[in-house]
């Protein structure tokens, strides 16, 4: 007969060795970066969301529990100071012995500058010229000044061919800091990154069906997307979602619609859908559907990610024209 106390023993033996292990601490900006963080972790441990969903991450006052959290971390993972350039403070002096590991300025990350003005369509993918179109917008805005931004649109998480460059490098960081859990940090990147082709793949099939459609966003935020996809917006509401649009570049996008027969405008759920309304009512344009670079209705964690990417090819599906 076994003893309680030698059976207890074996049964301890038998336990996988990482639950015993403290996991790190690790603290991601925003749900789409948290949940590429959150599917290399699974099995170790979980990441601390810094900006909660409905808040924007241009300016953000943290939580108490927020700044704790930064204040444990071993490891900061954030998009870069483009997008939260609040945050850059928090992170000296709350943050200060954390490595901190800025996605927009790794290597691999794939970038691309601003668009400027409220049209885009005149402007192809593979020679835009940010000199232009900065003089441009200066023209179609009269002299308003909509919003100081960087140098790069931070919005890179919408391609997923950075978010499987981010897995790699989340994954490397994860790993120097906690070596016995490397091996299942490194499996769970490529996992994420092999269903992240797969998603891809599904996608592209699905934008295929949907060349030729006219369509205008609330604020541009998804040229990481219409690239990879091959779908492009024919313009912007408002230059950010930190900026009202002026009576300039709401004129200049009426024109558009007439001119290049555009069918649908999407809202962003965290605006009043009546600014859009308003511009479109003497049109056709339908301005039933929702984008929202986000997903602040989605749930956060390690499927927030994926779902995100399927809801904005879902959302552009509507503007498909009904047989």
């Amino acid at each position: 007969m076994v003893r309680p106390a030698l059976l207890t023993g074996l049964t301890l033996c038998l336990l996988p060795v990482y639950s015993w292990a403290t996991p790190p601490r690790v603290v991601a900006d925003i749900a789409p970066l948290h949940s590429i963080v959150a599917q290399v972790m699974s099995g170790v441990g979980h990441p601390d969301l810094l900006v909660q969903p409905g808040a924007s991450p241009h300016s953000y006052s943290l939580r108490p529990s927020e700044a704790e959290a930064l204040a444990q971390a071993e490891v900061v993972f954030w998009i870069s100071e483009d997008l939260s350039p609040w945050l850059e403070s928090p992170l000296e002096n709350l943050a200060g012995s954390a490595q901190k590991v800025q996605m927009l300025e790794l290597s691999a990350t794939i970038g691309h500058p601003f668009r400027e003005g409220a049209t885009f369509e005149s402007h192809s993918h593979a020679d835009e010229d940010h000199n232009e179109e900065h003089e441009e917008h200066e023209e179609h805005d009269d002299g308003h000044d909509e919003h100081h931004h960087g140098e790069h649109d931070p919005h890179a998480w919408l391609d997923p061919v950075n978010g499987k460059a981010w897995a790699d490098e989340i994954a490397r960081v994860l790993s120097r800091v906690d070596p016995s859990n490397a091996e299942t940090y490194l499996q769970n990147a490529q996992a994420f990154q092999d269903s992240l082709d797969k998603l891809t793949v599904s996608l592209s099939e699905r934008a295929d069906r949907l060349e030729g459609i006219r369509f205008i966003v609330f604020h541009d935020a998804y040229q990481y997307f219409e690239r990879r996809f091959n779908l492009q917006a024919a313009g912007a509401i408002a230059l950010s979602d930190a900026s009202d649009p002026s009576p300039a570049r709401i004129r200049e996008i009426q024109t558009l619609v007439s001119e290049l027969g555009v069918t649908c405008a999407f809202t962003e759920p965290q605006y009043n859908p009546g600014l859009v309304d308003t511009i479109f009512e003497r049109s056709e344009v339908n301005t039933v559907g929702v984008m929202d670079p986000l997903g602040v209705d989605i749930e956060t964690g390690a499927d927030h990610y994926t779902e995100l990417l399927n809801r904005l090819m879902a959302s552009l599906e509507q503007c498909r024209p009904q047989s």
